[in-house]
């Protein structure tokens, strides 16, 4: 079976605290999440990305549960796909000793564009996902 291919190019790096180079660049490796071979393309390397209660909100506005999130990830991963992922703008924040805020844009397929926001956890075992959230950019005239 075929390994599906993903495309990142990351551009345009920001970052509001001064010292947060070597977080940001730790992060803008695992972003878009779950589009990384390198983390894992199994139901049980993602599971270990995420805390416990993690949770999204979609770009069409929909939360979605941990579980979901697996399910959805699972089935698409049994089967190759073609994707082509543009991350940009990354700009990441501190918001406590261990949570860091990460947002950018994301390209997807050459046309659909989203602002993409990720809350990530530092912990003794490495980097957890807490929270995620893609906000759909409507065209403009």
């Amino acid at each position: 079976m075929a390994e599906p291919r993903s495309r990142c190019v990351d551009t345009t790096i920001s970052v509001y605290d001064v010292g947060m180079e070597t977080v940001l660049d730790e992060l803008i490796r695992r972003e878009p999440i779950f589009h990384r071979p390198e983390f894992g393309t199994s139901r049980a390397d993602f599971d270990r990305m995420m805390s416990p209660d993690f949770w999204e909100v979609g770009a069409s506005g929909q939360c979605y549960s941990r579980e979901f999130i697996l399910d959805v990830l699972e089935r698409r991963h049994a089967s190759p796909h073609d994707d082509v992922w543009e991350a940009s703008d990354f700009r990441c924040r501190r918001l406590s000793e261990d949570v860091y805020l990460l947002t950018y844009l994301l390209t997807q397929n050459h046309t659909r564009r989203t602002r993409r926001s990720t809350l990530w956890r530092r912990t003794p075992e490495g980097w957890t996902i807490e929270y995620h959230q893609g906000t759909l950019i409507a065209d403009t005239v």
